[in-house]
């Protein structure tokens, strides 16, 4: 699931909290989203060009304490990271590669926000401060704090979701036009140049993340459709208004058959059988751009949707089950991520529910990723019953609790409090990056 950040939508509730306060609503979020059967989150830890760790490069973040620039006395990302993996959660950091403010007005950033020190570096446009991807020092400058975050920290994901060049504001164009003609480097068409200055920091992060750490998953959740075929005959059968490729300047196909994005997330955040964009024709278009490449595809839900009446679709409490159901039938979609946290956990519909005792009933190992490095650990080996706690000797980041040949959950550490009854376990051994060892031996105990 995705934990926004931005203007508080899920995480702080509010700006300005005690730390305690901070540090137990994202530990209730993550045992609820736990509960639910969920096992990987994607927390937004740079909304607005701005942070929530201690950086040298950047402000801290409003969203912590209502002042940019202003330390909430601990190191947030430390901790989110931390009990995401105390629960055997996957943490995936999330940035925003281009934002600075959701306003227009330079002055209110921190006087030593990085737009405030360039201001050749900022445009305005739609009434928020962007910088302009088509400056060379823009992005050696994000991928420079990506970099050191992921340097710094054990995370397990860089992700991206769909802001790239700003989604278009009716009348205004974006003003790039002298960055075009300074840094046009032999494009005569300053939608290519647009296009390939994203590339440039898809393709370069993708190299230099993989070089510091190979473990790490590097993917993008981008607007759900690419380009539509009445623009494009291989593009989707739909009628949207917006593409990735020609309005947000996100060429996806290039990502994925260049393997430089490790998974892509399209947000297919439309019911089945809607007619500008239906959910069961855009699925089957996804799992053929990433079919024979090795990248992973994960469906984006809109969760946030669900009970909302237009279109009526979301009324039905079958629609999301719905999408889970055609994934699950669609050989090359490895899972979902729900959005959003707040939403999904108000149980909209009794969705949440339904995750909890069906569709996510059983817990479920994350997919190998075949462009991610790592190699099954060896096999774990089961000590004597101490009381009723299973414990054992392995080498794996994670371990995997059998019950009776069937998964029953997974763990950080070596020992598991056993239920009641009479039951076989064994136990496997993960990487970080989920290969699975050959079991344990097989033990009955009661």
């Amino acid at each position: 699931m995705w934990i926004a950040s931005v203007a508080n939508i899920d995480w702080p509730a509010k700006p300005g909290l005690p730390v305690a306060q901070q540090e137990q609503e994202y530990e209730s979020l993550l045992d609820r989203a736990k509960a639910t059967g969920v096992n990987a989150v994607f927390v937004q830890i740079r909304p607005t060009a701005d942070s929530f760790y201690p950086s040298s490069l950047e402000p801290w973040s409003q969203y912590l304490t209502g002042t940019q620039g202003q330390d909430p006395g601990y190191d947030p990302l430390k901790f989110l990271v931390s009990q995401a993996h105390q629960r055997d959660l996957e943490f995936h950091a999330w940035f925003n590669p281009y934002r600075i403010s959701l306003q227009s007005d330079v002055t209110k950033l921190a006087p030593n926000h990085p737009a405030r020190l360039h201001p050749d570096w900022v445009v305005s446009y739609g009434g928020q401060l962007y910088y302009n991807p088509g400056i060379p020092a823009v992005r050696r400058f994000v991928e420079k704090v990506i970099l050191d975050t992921t340097r710094r920290y054990d995370i397990d994901g860089v992700h991206f979701d769909d802001y790239f060049y700003p989604y278009p504001v009716a009348g205004q164009q974006f003003p790039d036009q002298q960055t075009f003609q300074q840094y046009s480097g032999g494009f005569t068409n300053v939608t290519d140049w647009r296009r390939d200055n994203v590339n440039k920091l898809i393709s370069e992060l993708s190299t230099r993340i993989h070089s510091m750490k190979p473990w790490i998953a590097f993917g993008v959740s981008p607007f759900g459709i690419w380009r539509d075929a009445r623009t494009d005959p291989t593009g989707s059968d739909t009628q949207g208004g917006v593409h990735d490729y020609d309005d947000l300047y996100a060429d996806t196909r290039t990502w994925i058959r260049n393997r430089w994005v490790d998974y892509i997330a399209p947000q297919l955040y439309w019911p089945v059988g809607y007619t500008i964009a239906d959910y069961g024709k855009l699925l089957p278009w996804w799992a053929h751009e990433v079919a024979g490449t090795g990248v992973s595809l994960y469906i984006g839900q809109a969760v946030y949707k669900i009970g909302t009446p237009s279109p009526a679709a979301w009324l039905d409490p079958e629609e999301m089950p719905r999408h889970i159901a055609l994934d699950r039938g669609t050989p090359e979609v490895n899972g979902d991520i729900l959005y959003n946290t707040t939403t999904l956990l108000a149980n909209p519909l009794g969705f949440a529910d339904r995750l909890r005792t069906d569709l996510y009933a059983k817990p479920a190992i994350v997919p190998v990723r075949p462009t991610v490095a790592g190699h099954a650990p060896p096999s774990p080996i089961l000590l004597p019953l101490f009381g009723n706690t299973l414990h054992w000797l392995g080498f794996g980041t994670s371990y995997a609790v059998y019950q009776d040949g069937r998964l029953l959950t997974t763990v950080r550490g070596t020992s598991f409090a056993l239920p009641a009854g009479r039951h076989r376990y064994a136990v496997t051994a993960l990487d970080r990056t989920h290969h699975e060892s050959r079991p344990s031996g097989t033990e009955e105990y009661r």
